[in-house]
């Protein structure tokens, strides 16, 4: 098969950030099929843009083999709500133009994740243009999410938001979620029937994590890097609103008697406001890291006693898997989870962490005090949630789950 994927965030070569489509897409090259990628030159997380020397749309092939179409996104993506809005609309229009007269050979499907929502019109319009249908992947609930976080606050442009994401539900052949909370309220909220939703959920990458961490010093690289005699609990991913690391420092600054070390790793539009926030209070004991390859973002999780999933306190996000959650796993690190919901249900199922209230510093302070005293016990959570991703979230093996869906319901396009 030859999929067309639109995917604002798709990741450039050795670029930080979530890595599930990169993976995916590598995996199925190697299964013998066809990738290309519509994507945006603007990264999620705030990091710069790709130096494409003043043009709107690049061409080139990854080093996984798949054809990348780095299409123009908005500068302003990063620069207030309206910016963000004009940071996907700018990519909505410019994929669509790409898709048209860029992406020229015949595909079998159009494959669009989402968020953002908008990148829905680009399905549509391509699906009709070149006659192919499409599918539509819920990575988030939008506008939920949206209006929870106090993202979107135009009574208008919240009507209008719900609206097309009826539409989209209707016109796409098939619907990919990542969370059974998604699937859920698909049937039950928004009237989607049950035999056009399949399940697909985020996972470890165990064969990036088992080769970086085969050779892998643990001892040395905390020497290295400042972290010997530390209790070390890395957070990595996008340091935004949703994300309200706030609560991680208000934690660092009632943990400054301990040994206890925070490192988070990555970026977004309110670090500048974190950072300055840590300096303001002299903290000593939380250290921010820039976005780097995954392969390097690993070996700081090797070196950790825990990682850290935190997400605002908002309803929408109980529904929820964070990416991270899932490459702790794979490197037999205990989850600190600071999200309720089925992200609390994953680690208790899997005795693969401990639990705090999302919100509540004091109760995330008392959790990592139980950790301090515990490490046995932290030690074996590690490998619970090490084996119990092998067995229900290995993205090698949900890669080839998500392609007998692909040619169950769109072979015959082939």
């Amino acid at each position: 098969m030859h999929i067309l994927l639109v995917h604002q965030f798709f990741l450039k070569d050795n670029e930080g950030g979530g890595s599930r489509w990169n993976d995916m897409s590598r995996i199925w090259v190697e299964k013998g099929h066809k990738m290309t990628v519509l994507s945006g030159n603007v990264h999620y997380m705030g990091l710069c843009s790709e130096n494409t020397s003043g043009k709107y749309f690049v061409e080139k092939i990854n080093k996984d083999g798949v054809k990348v179409i780095s299409c123009f996104a908005s500068k302003s993506y990063h620069s207030g709500f309206f910016g963000r809005l004009w940071g996907y609309f700018s990519f909505t229009l410019s994929s669509i133009y790409a898709g048209l007269f860029y992406a020229k050979e015949k595909y079998d499907l159009v494959l669009v994740t989402s968020p953002p929502l908008f990148v829905g019109l680009t399905a549509i319009v391509l699906s009709l243009a070149k006659r192919i249908p499409f599918l539509f992947e819920v990575r988030d609930l939008w506008p939920e999410s949206a209006v929870e976080t106090g993202v979107l606050k135009n009574k208008l442009v919240i009507g209008i938001a719900f609206w097309f994401e009826q539409y989209l539900y209707r016109k796409a052949k098939m619907i990919n979620v990542l969370t059974p909370a998604f699937r859920d309220i698909l049937i039950s909220k928004k009237n989607i029937p049950e035999e056009k939703i399949v399940y697909i959920p985020n996972a470890s990458d165990f064969a990036l994590a088992d080769q970086v961490g085969y050779h892998f010093n643990a001892a040395a690289f905390r020497k290295q890097n400042g972290l010997e005699g530390k209790f070390v609990i890395t957070y990595v991913g996008a340091h935004g609103v949703a994300n309200d690391l706030i609560q991680v420092i208000d934690a660092a600054s009632l943990l400054q008697e301990t040994n206890c070390h925070f490192l988070l790793i990555g970026d977004g539009e309110q670090k500048n406001e974190l950072m300055a926030e840590v300096k303001k209070r002299e903290l000593l004991n939380i250290r921010f890291i820039t976005p780097m390859p995954k392969s390097e973002v690993l070996k700081f999780v090797l070196a950790s006693d825990m990682g850290i999933s935190v997400l605002k306190n908002a309803e929408i996000f109980k529904t929820i898997y964070s990416n991270k959650t899932f490459d702790y796993f794979s490197c037999k690190k205990p989850v600190l989870m600071v999200i309720d919901g089925i992200s609390r249900q994953l680690i208790e199922e899997a005795d693969a962490g401990i639990f705090a209230k999302p919100g509540d510093p004091e109760d995330l302070v008392e959790k990592i005090r139980y950790c301090l005293k515990n490490p046995d016990e932290l030690l074996r959570q590690g490998n619970n949630g090490y084996h119990y991703a092998r067995l229900h979230f290995d993205r090698d093996v949900l890669a080839v789950k998500y392609l007998n869906y692909l040619e169950k319901y769109f072979g015959k396009h082939q």
